[in-house]
């Protein structure tokens, strides 16, 4: 990689994950990754990916085959000082196909090191909406 590029949040670091996302572009998408050989990611399609060098192939993969363009929410956060857990929740659009694909879960594990925050962790898989109507009819009470 070239020059480091420095985030000072983890929102910028989603930010600019899902531009570059948007822009196809692997190798931007890199710059916002942790260079780390624990680094993770799991596609919905459950494989799992570990370290830099293999997640890259897969998303060059991803944008060789299609175009892609996700529309997200953010469901939760929690941010502490060193780590901060993004859940969201994604559709998915692939090439010019206007029929959604999803939603899926998304979990991102974000960390500061030198070059500021960076994306440790990305797990993604299928909503199960009937699982999750159900969850969401169930008393949140607080003990």
């Amino acid at each position: 990689m070239s020059q480091p590029i420095t985030l000072a949040s983890p929102d910028d670091v989603e930010n600019a994950f899902y531009d570059a996302l948007a822009g196809g572009d692997a190798d931007l998408l890199m710059h916002y990754w942790c260079e780390d050989e624990e680094t993770l990611c799991v596609h919905p399609t459950g494989v799992r990916l570990t370290g830099i060098v293999p997640i890259r192939e897969s998303w060059r993969s991803i944008f060789g085959n299609a175009r892609i363009r996700i529309e997200r929410d953010r469901v939760a956060q929690w941010q502490g000082t060193v780590m901060a857990v993004h859940h969201l929740t994604e559709i998915l659009f692939v090439g010019d196909d206007p029929s959604p694909h999803g939603p899926l879960h998304v979990t991102h594990v974000y960390v500061r090191g030198a070059h500021g925050w960076r994306l440790a962790s990305r797990h993604a898989s299928a909503a199960d909406d009937g699982h999750q109507a159900m969850a969401d009819a169930l008393p949140h009470t607080l003990h």
